[in-house]
């Protein structure tokens, strides 16, 4: 079975029940979380000063998770989300592991 990353673009207003709920999903190990410049997301979701500047200050959220753990989590994640404005996308992971 392959691995994937989920990497999903979240308003900071969503931030802390995004990352609450990753911290109590079952089948997600790892997962990173950094402040990004997001380009390109729908005017009527951004401030006025995030209009001025042409980017939104969002959460990016990245996890590193099981083929089926990452229809379950996704699965559970939309219903949860649902037009909250969050924006994911899914990566394959050709290698992963620990420095030893």
């Amino acid at each position: 079975m392959s691995d994937s990353i989920i990497t999903i673009l979240c308003p900071r207003n969503l931030e802390e029940q995004l990352l609450d709920s990753l911290l109590v999903a079952p089948d997600v190990a790892v997962f990173t979380s950094v402040t990004v410049a997001a380009h390109g997301v729908e005017r009527e979701r951004l401030s006025a000063s995030e209009q001025v500047l042409g980017r939104a200050v969002m959460t990016q959220v990245q996890i590193l998770c099981t083929e089926q753990a990452k229809d379950k989590l996704l699965s559970g994640l939309k219903n949860t989300f649902a037009r909250s404005g969050l924006r994911y996308w899914v990566t394959a992971v050709f290698e992963q592991g620990e420095f030893a």
